[in-house]
C-alpha cells in the first residue's frame, strides 16, 4: 500500500518527535522547522541555510572538512542551522542527511520491514564478493563488533549473524530496538551495508593468504 511519507513526518512531529541521528528538529512558532546539530543547541552564531537542498552539501564533510562516505557516521559537521517552510521540504532535507531512514522507520511502524541476516546477505554475493561466503563465524562476529561500532555508525542493527544466531560482539548501544521515550526517529540497519560486505571479503582473503 502506498503511503505518504510527508504526512507521516508531520504526524510524528505532532506526536513529539524532535530529532533524528545527530539532528534536532524544532517546529517554529510562525510555521516551518529548524534543523541543527544536536550539540549546537543554544548557539546563536550558526550559519543560516534556507533551502532543503542545502542539506546535501552540509552532509558531505565533517568538521575537519573530510569527506563522509557514510551518512550515518557520527561525524556530522557543526556550525549550521537550516530553516525550511514545509513538511515536504523537511522530508527532502532529512533524506539528504540520512537517506531512506524516514522511509525505513515508516515501514517498520507498518510492520513491513524484514531484517536480513548477515549470512543471507553474504550467501547471495557473486563475483569478487563470493569469497564472503567463506567467512567463519568467529571472525565474522568480531568484525561486526569492530566495523559496526557506535563510533563508526549510529544505526541500530536489526539483523542477526545467521537465522537464530545472534550477534555476540555488538554493544547495547547498537542493538535494536532503540530505547523508548527518546522522541527521536531511530536510524535502522535492516541489512548489512555495502561497507561491511567488502570488509568481510578482506577478512576472508587475509586469512586465506596467510594460510598459503
Amino acid at each position: 500500500m502506498k503511503r505518504n511519507l510527508t504526512q507521516a513526518l508531520e504526524h510524528w512531529i505532532a506526536e513529539g518527535i524532535r530529532s533524528i541521528g545527530q539532528i534536532s528538529i524544532t517546529p517554529q512558532p510562525e510555521g516551518g522547522f529548524e534543523l541543527r546539530h544536536l550539540e549546537d543547541a543554544g548557539r546563536d552564531d550558526l550559519t543560516l541555510h534556507t533551502s532543503a537542498l542545502d542539506a546535501r552539501g552540509l552532509s558531505f564533510f565533517d568538521d575537519a572538512k573530510a569527506y563522509r562516505p557514510l551518512k550515518t557516521a557520527p561525524t556530522l559537521r557543526h556550525g549550521w542551522r537550516l530553516q525550511v517552510q514545509t513538511a515536504q521540504e523537511l522530508r527532502i532535507a532529512l533524506d539528504y542527511f540520512y537517506p531512506a531512514m524516514t522511509a525505513l522507520w515508516q515501514s517498520q511502524l507498518a510492520g513491513e520491514l524484514r531484517p536480513v541476516a548477515l549470512r543471507e546477505t553474504l550467501n547471495r554475493q557473486t563475483g569478487m564478493y563470493a569469497a564472503t561466503k567463506r567467512l567463519q563465524d568467529e571472525e565474522g562476529q568480531q568484525l561486526v563488533g569492530r566495523h559496526c561500532a557506535a563510533t563508526s555508525c549510529t544505526k541500530r542493527i536489526m539483523w542477526e549473524f545467521a537465522p537464530g544466531q545472534p550477534l555476540t560482539e555488538l554493544s547495547e548501544q547498537k542493538r535494536w530496538p532503540a530505547p523508548e521515550g527518546t522522541h527521536a526517529i531511530p536510524l535502522i540497519c535492516q541489512e548489512a551495508c555495502n561497507h561491511l560486505v567488502p570488509a568481510c571479503r578482506e577478512v576472508v582473503k587475509k586469512r586465506e593468504r596467510a594460510a598459503g
